[in-house]
């Protein structure tokens, strides 16, 4: 399969260094060329390009609104899809709006999967990325050859849109996970502790969670692990789910502390820095307290 990639980003062009890392020849196509460079592709001029020379698309893009631009715009995908041909969205997006492409695609004969993807910037560099996928369980067949050079894990969740939903329900809970523990490291350091032992103590008891396993071990150092969501596409994805549980009949009382720790980042000029610096926005407020002790700027 002649192998597509539209969005060569932080996450994008990692996947795709993944795949030529595999000898496999990718064509790719994003607003900034050398992120087309950088993610070791071969360059399209465009979306209708890209589309054309490809029999499966990959697509990494900030939102919903960026992946309607590139599949219903002008000379994008849904104009050049063509029978038999696979696009991935990789992105996170809102359900219904992927409900709507895959219909739309599926009456040009083409076969649309949503993979929302996990695992951070990390993952993605190791090709060791957890896929939750939505669609015909048989094109996801057809795909997985190509989706397992950057992934390990490969769910497949249920139909157009579940792999949408079931990446929503998990950044939620990366987004509270989070920001909760930005806060409690904040008040542990204020309160003269030594952080190393507060997140021993935590990863061995009931407190634990991704973020005391995998990020705050390196932000007491100074180390931001940049190059992952920022602030503005995290708190982006806490509205998706919002909107999601709105349309479900769930009340979300457990929403209002994420949606203000990040709205605080964007608000305090942290909107483009990783979300990591959540933290930081709650120092910044809370004294101009910094977890590490390094003399070095924390954005």
């Amino acid at each position: 399969m002649r192998i597509g990639f539209a969005g060569l980003g932080n996450m994008g062009g990692r996947m795709s260094a993944c795949i030529v890392r595999a000898d496999r020849e990718v064509l790719g196509y994003d607003l900034r060329p050398d992120n087309i460079v950088a993610a070791g592709a071969k360059a399209a001029g465009s979306v209708g390009e890209v589309t054309d020379g490809s029999d499966i698309l990959l697509l990494s893009l900030p939102d919903s609104r960026a992946v309607e631009a590139v599949v219903l715009g002008d000379d994008g995908v849904l104009a050049h899809a063509r029978p038999g041909q696979i696009v991935v969205d990789l992105s996170t997006a809102a359900p219904d709006s992927t409900t709507r492409i895959h219909r739309l695609l599926a009456e040009r004969g083409a076969a649309y999967l949503d993979a929302g993807i996990s695992g951070g910037a990390a993952a993605a560099e190791k090709g060791t990325l957890t896929l939750m996928v939505g669609g015909e369980p048989d094109v996801l067949d057809r795909a997985r050859p190509v989706l397992e050079l950057f992934s390990a894990n490969i769910f497949h969740c249920g139909p157009s849109g579940a792999g949408h939903t079931v990446k929503l329900l998990n950044n939620f809970l990366n987004a509270v996970a989070l920001s909760a523990t930005a806060e409690v490291m904040v008040a542990g350091k204020k309160a003269g502790l030594d952080l190393e032992t507060v997140l021993a103590v935590l990863n061995a008891s009931s407190g634990v969670n991704f973020a005391t396993l995998n990020r705050f071990p390196k932000i007491i150092h100074g180390d931001y692990l940049r190059g992952g969501l920022t602030n503005t596409l995290m708190l982006k994805d806490v509205n998706l789910y919002v909107e999601l549980v709105a349309r479900l009949g769930v009340v979300s009382p457990n929403s209002a502390g994420p949606l203000a720790s990040f709205g605080l980042a964007r608000a305090l000029g942290y909107a483009d820095e990783i979300s990591n610096t959540v933290v930081d926005a709650i120092g910044d407020l809370s004294g101009g307290v910094r977890l590490h002790t390094k003399e070095e700027p924390a954005a």
